[in-house]
This record gives C-alpha cells, sequence and structure tokens, in this order.
C-alpha cells in the first residue's frame, strides 16, 4: 500500500497539487484521484516511477511513500 499522507504531504511541501503532478506524469486528473482514495493499491510501477522523478524523491522518501508497510 501507498502512503498516501506523505505522499500528499510531499506534494504541498513541493508546492504541487494533483491536478499539476497528474499532467506532469502523463495521468488523467480523475485517475490520479482514484488512485488515492483507494490507498494507491492500484498505481501501477510505471507511474509510481513517473512520481518519484517528477517529485524527485529520495530513496528513503520513495520505500516510506510506495513500500509503507503501514498507513496512517
Amino acid at each position: 500500500m501507498v502512503n498516501v499522507n506523505k505522499l500528499k504531504a510531499k506534494m504541498v511541501e513541493l508546492g504541487t497539487n494533483v491536478d499539476e503532478l497528474s499532467e506532469k506524469v502523463g495521468m488523467d486528473r480523475a485517475t490520479f484521484y482514484r488512485r488515492l482514495s483507494t490507498n494507491g493499491q492500484t498505481f501501477l510501477i510505471k507511474e509510481a516511477d513517473a512520481i518519484v522523478r517528477e517529485l524527485n524523491l529520495t530513496k528513503d522518501e520513495t520505500n516510506e511513500i510506495f513500500f509503507s508497510q503501514f498507513v496512517a
């Protein structure tokens, strides 16, 4: 499961929103919102990879967001 809260917090920290990020990673805005509402269970690897690159996440941040066993 994706730690959606950490992903959203990182987006806020970087001053971006779902509309901007979804466009930058080539994903429909509604699809992005749907992925977030399911705790990221349906994010494809290529989508997660694009998000990591676009947000310039560190390895630790990537692990905390996309490979977290515990979601707040």
